[in-house]
């Protein structure tokens, strides 16, 4: 089959949740299919991995995104009514330009868009005018699949970000989450199939959209090999005195969720923690911490990394990862890396809502900040019962998220025959 393929970040390198899944599905799908790739870069070092992913696509052409641009782009979106800002956000021309000349050359049998706002490029497509507008309703009997891989409900998170932010830019985001639910529920009807990283996502949707129709679970999966508790790498030390015990979050930090979920820790689990272990260390891993979070770097016990080049010292070195998020949609790629490195994980309801793994059984979740501090401090205080936990959540992932496995019920999406050319 031949795929276009839409992605609104470069999908290399997989180390962030998006470009987890969008790396993976281009890596499993292109084993058995064609691709050309799209991808907007808002990093402009992404534009550098355009050769690795030649290696998965048949063809790839990425744009620059201008970070303050599409700010003052997403903005002025305020001014059109029902337009989410993601979608002025994301938006390019360039972009535009050239799906357009790919549309009009070639013929795809599927058309595979990664997050709502691409939809917009096919929603401008001259070649689809005809059969996607939001009045008349592409026909199932089409030939060209298009497929929308949502990953989460996006308009549900930006009405949690409302929640947890102040005027005016709790009105802003309630604006965004109202306007890009609309904007999904377009994408579910004009779509042929509609992909989300769960079903616990499936069912928000169904929720939010009783119309809604063709849905499909797509699992999130783990690299069992790489992330594995017997893999070689180079140790890193963390600990700065001899039985000295590591808490280890990782996640990139100039994302909202993360920076949240990190304060609202070492303000109110941390300390409670430290009473029982006055020399724990807090590790924050992950890249771009920005001024909130280096300021946690001051506090005692509590280390702020930056970028790090690999991962998995700082799993393997940690006595529990914590994942402390407070807001939190889909699937949480850190909850299955920890997993996965078999450490015991302490987490929050909202960062495993996608995951069907069994509390106390694979993990603990706790949302109280004292109670979240006594389930650390329970793992601490038996390494007994951190082995019995680890040991289970690495089977469990074994068994459970696979990402090879998981994709084919992507593939199971295209149709059935190519298009003739």
């Amino acid at each position: 089959m031949k795929i276009l393929y839409l992605a609104h970040r470069v999908p290399y390198p997989p180390n962030k949740g998006d470009k987890i899944r969008t790396f993976n599905e281009i890596r499993c799908l292109g084993q058995n299919h064609e691709i050309d790739l799209l991808a907007l870069a808002d990093d402009p070092n992404d534009l550098s991995h355009k050769k690795k992913l030649e290696t998965y696509c048949n063809r790839v052409k990425l744009f620059g995104l201008n970070i303050w641009k599409s700010r003052i782009n997403s903005l002025a979106g305020l001014a059109i009514p029902f337009r989410p800002l993601s979608v002025s956000y994301f938006y390019n021309k360039k972009l535009q330009i050239c799906l357009n000349q790919w549309m009009s050359e070639k013929t795809y049998d599927a058309v595979l868009c990664f997050s709502s706002p691409m939809a917009e490029y096919l929603f401008r497509c001259p070649a689809l005018k005809e059969t996607l507008t939001p009045r008349k309703p592409l026909s199932n009997s089409s030939q060209q699949v298009l497929i929308m891989d949502f990953c989460d409900v996006d308009s549900q998170k930006w009405n949690q970000y409302a929640a947890n932010s102040r005027f005016p830019m709790s009105l802003i985001y309630e604006i965004e989450g109202r306007r890009l639910l609309e904007y999904e529920k377009i994408i579910n009807h004009l779509f042929h199939h509609s992909v989300f990283v769960s079903t616990h996502e499936v069912e928000v949707f169904i929720n939010l959209n009783k119309q809604a129709q063709k849905l499909t679970a797509v699992p999130n999966g783990v690299d069992h090999d790489y992330f594995s508790p017997d893999a070689r790498f180079e140790p890193v030390p963390l600990r700065e005195k001899e039985g000295q015990k590591v808490l280890v979050f990782t996640g990139a930090m100039d994302y909202y969720a993360n920076v949240e979920g990190v304060s609202w820790f070492c303000r109110k689990v941390f300390p409670r923690i430290r009473s029982e272990h006055p020399d724990l260390l807090f590790y924050i891993v992950g890249s771009n911490p920005g001024p909130e979070v280096k300021a946690l770097g001051d506090r005692q016990g509590v280390r702020v990394t930056g970028f790090v080049d690999d991962i998995r010292p700082y799993y393997r070195g940690a006595d529990v990862c914590v994942i402390p998020l407070r807001i939190a949609a889909g699937v949480q790629n850190k909850v299955l890396e920890a997993m996965a490195m078999a450490r015991p994980v302490v987490t929050t309801g909202k960062a495993f809502e996608g995951i069907k793994g069994k509390p106390d059984v694979h993990v603990l979740i706790e949302d109280d900040p004292k109670h979240f501090a006594d389930k650390v401090v329970q793992l601490l205080n038996s390494e007994e019962k951190g082995k019995v936990l680890a040991g289970n959540a690495r089977d469990f992932i074994l068994e459970n998220y696979n990402w090879q496995t998981n994709i084919r019920a992507l593939e199971r999406l295209l149709p059935l025959q190519p298009a003739a050319n």
